[in-house]
C-alpha cells in the first residue's frame, strides 16, 4: 500500500479520513476537562472527578503498544476502522452515563478504542508515503494535537453551556463516522500471513497487569503521598508484573514489545528524548494555569484560551520541522535546538512573579510551544526510517507509549513538588504579614490557597472587611500570591533540569536519510541481543 497503487485522489481521501480519526482522538482529551464540573455537579459524583480522566488514560496508554504489535501482524485498515467505531460507539455511551460510575466504565473503554487510534494513525502514514513526503505529513499531524488543545476546550465549554454537557461526547459520533467513510472508501486491504497463533496473549496480559498498577499509582498522588502505602504498594506490584513481562518477552517469538528494537540507536535516542520531553511539556500544560490565575490574579473565563500562545508555538514548529527535516542532512540538530528552546521556555516560566507581565508568560509559553513542535514530528519520523517495515507500528506506538509514560511520571513528580513545598511557603508568607486579630479569618489565613482562585470570593472577602483591614488583605493575598510563584519556580525549574537528559540524548541521533533512498532498498537491520 503506497501512494502509487492508491493513485492521488483516493490517498489525499484516505489522508483526510486518518487526519479526522487522529482529530477525534486528540479532541476527546481536551474537551471533556471543560465539561467535568458540570457532569459532577449533575450526576453528583465529585469522589470520581479524577477517574473520568484517569480511566481514559490508563485503558488508552496499556493499549496503545498492543494495538501497535497487532496492527503490524493483520494490517493497518482494520486497526484504524475498528479504533474509530469502538470510539464513536463508547462516546454515545458516556453520552447516556447515568451516573458517575458508568461514565468512569464508559471512558476505559473509550480509552481502549483512543490507544488503538494512536497506535495505528502514524504507522498508517508509513505505509502510504515515502520518508521524505511523510517528514512533512507528520509535521502537519503533530499540529493536529494542537489544535484540538485550542479548540476543545472552546467547543466543550459552548456545547456545556447551549446544549449540555452530553453533547461533549455525542459530538464525536458525526466526526467518527466521516472518518470511518474516508477510511473504509477508500484504503486498501492488504494481505497478511499472520494467525491468532502469532499474538503473544501472555506478553498482552502481562504488560496490562503491569502498566494499569504502575499508571493508577502515578495517577493517584494527586491526591495521596508519593511515598504512600497505596503509591509504593502499586509500584512495587507493577514492578515485579513488568520485570516478568521482560523475561516472557524475550522468549516468545512476536512479542508485544520487541525489546531488540532498544539495541537500535536512533529508537533508543528517540524513545528517552519523547519520555523526558513530554516530563516537560505536560509541566508546562499543567501548571500555567496556576501562573496566569493564582499568582497574576487573571480571571479564567476560558482555560483553553490560556495554553493557546503554547500550542500556536507547536503547531507553527511542526510544520517547519517537517519540512527542514527533508532539507538538512544533520537533521537532529534540529532536534537538539528544539530541546533548547523548550529548556529556556521552561526556566522563563519559573522566573514569573507577580509583577510579571502578561505578554512575557505568552513568550515563554511560544518557546515551549516551538520546542514541542519540533520534537514530535522529528523523531517519530527518524525512528520510521531507521527501522524495518514490519516494525513500524510497534515502533510508532512506542513513542506514543514512551510520552504517555513521561507525561504520567512527570505530572505525579512535579506534583509533588509542589504539594511538598506549597504549604511552607504559604505560611511562611502569612507570617511576614502583621495580621490585627480581626483579619486572622482572612483569606489565605488558614493557609488555604485555592481561594485566590476565585475572584468573586476574593472580591466578597475584602468588601466584607472593614475599610481599614482592606490594606492589609491585599498585602496577605499579595505575599500567598508570592508564596505560589515560588513554589511554581521550583515546578518549572526541575522540568528545565529534566530536559538536560534529552539534550545530551538528541545528539546522538543518528541522522537515518529520509530522501534519495531506492525503492526497495533494505533499511537497518534490528541487532538482536548479544549481538
Amino acid at each position: 500500500m503506497s501512494v502509487e497503487t492508491l493513485g492521488r485522489r483516493r490517498t489525499v481521501f484516505v489522508t483526510i479520513g486518518i487526519a479526522l480519526g487522529l482529530f477525534l482522538a486528540a479532541l476527546d482529551q481536551t474537551i471533556v476537562g471543560t465539561a467535568l464540573p458540570r457532569i459532577v455537579a449533575e450526576l453528583n459524583g465529585l469522589d470520581y472527578y479524577a477517574w473520568v480522566i484517569t480511566a481514559y488514560m490508563v485503558a488508552s496508554t496499556t493499549m496503545t503498544p498492543v494495538a501497535g504489535k497487532l496492527s503490524d501482524l493483520f494490517g493497518r485498515r482494520p486497526f484504524l476502522l475498528g479504533g474509530m467505531a469502538g470510539f464513536v460507539a463508547a462516546s454515545a455511551l458516556c453520552g447516556q452515563a447515568q451516573n458517575m460510575a458508568e461514565l468512569v466504565a464508559f471512558r476505559g473503554i473509550q480509552g481502549l478504542f483512543g490507544g488503538v487510534l494512536f497506535a495505528s494513525v502514524f504507522a498508517a502514514l508509513g505505509d502510504l508515503f515515502p520518508p521524505h513526503v511523510r517528514a512533512r505529513l507528520q509535521g502537519v499531524f503533530a499540529s493536529i494535537f494542537g489544535l484540538a488543545s485550542v479548540v476543545g476546550p472552546v467547543i466543550g465549554g459552548y456545547l456545556t453551556d447551549n446544549v449540555g454537557w452530553r453533547w461533549v461526547f455525542y459530538v464525536n459520533v458525526p466526526v467518527g463516522a466521516l472518518a470511518i467513510a474516508a477510511v473504509a472508501l477508500t484504503m486498501p486491504k492488504v494481505a497478511h500471513k499472520a494467525s491468532w497463533r502469532d499474538i503473544d496473549f501472555l506478553g498482552a496480559f502481562t504488560l496490562a497487569a503491569g502498566l494499569v498498577p504502575l499508571l493508577v499509582a502515578l495517577s493517584i498522588t494527586r491526591d495521596h503521598d508519593i511515598f504512600s502505602p497505596e503509591v509504593l504498594g502499586l509500584l512495587l506490584v507493577a514492578a515485579v508484573v513488568l520485570v516478568g513481562f521482560f523475561f516472557i518477552e524475550r522468549r516468545t517469538p512476536h512479542p508485544m514489545v520487541p525489546f531488540t528494537l532498544f539495541r537500535n540507536r536512533t529508537f533508543s535516542v528517540s524513545v528517552i528524548t519523547g519520555f523526558f520531553v513530554a516530563f516537560g511539556m505536560f509541566g508546562a500544560i499543567t501548571y500555567v494555569a496556576l501562573i496566569y490565575q493564582g499568582v497574576l490574579g487573571i480571571p479564567a473565563t476560558n482555560s483553553g484560551l490560556l495554553i493557546t500562545p503554547l500550542m500556536v508555538g507547536l503547531i507553527g514548529s511542526s510544520i517547519v520541522t517537517g519540512q527542514l527535516m527533508t532539507r538538512i542532512p544533520r537533521y537532529r540538530y534540529l532536534g537538539t535546538v528544539g530541546i533548547t528552546v523548550m529548556g529556556i521556555g521552561l526556566w522563563l516560566l519559573g522566573q514569573v512573579t507577580t509583577s510579571t507581565e502578561q505578554v512575557e508568560v505568552v513568550r515563554d509559553l511560544v518557546l515551549v510551544g516551538i520546542g514541542l513542535g519540533t520534537t514530535m514530528p522529528l523523531y517519530l519520523n527518524a525512528v520510521q526510517s531507521a527501522l524495518p517495515r514490519e516494525y513500524l507500528g510497534v515502533s510508532s506506538s512506542q513513542m506514543q507509549f514512551w510520552r504517555n509514560i513521561g507525561g504520567t511520571v512527570g505530572i505525579a513528580i512535579l506534583g509533588a513538588v509542589l504539594s511538598h513545598e506549597l504549604p511552607d511557603k504559604i505560611r511562611a508568607a502569612v507570617a511576614s504579614v502583621s495580621l490585627p486579630p480581626q483579619a486572622q479569618g482572612a483569606i489565605g489565613a488558614s493557609g488555604n490557597v485555592q481561594a485566590i482562585f476565585d475572584p468573586a470570593q476574593i472580591a466578597a472577602t475584602r468588601a466584607a472587611l472593614p475599610p481599614q483591614l482592606q490594606p492589609v488583605f491585599d498585602q496577605l493575598l499579595l505575599a500567598i500570591r508570592g508564596a505560589l510563584a515560588s513554589a511554581l519556580h521550583d515546578i518549572f525549574v526541575v522540568g528545565a533540569l529534566v530536559l538536560i537528559v534529552a539534550l545530551v540524548a538528541s545528539v546522538f541521533l543518528e541522522d537515518v536519510p529520509l530522501r534519495g533512498r531506492e525503492r526497495g532498498a533494505p533499511r537497518e537491520a534490528v541487532p538482536a541481543f548479544g549481538d
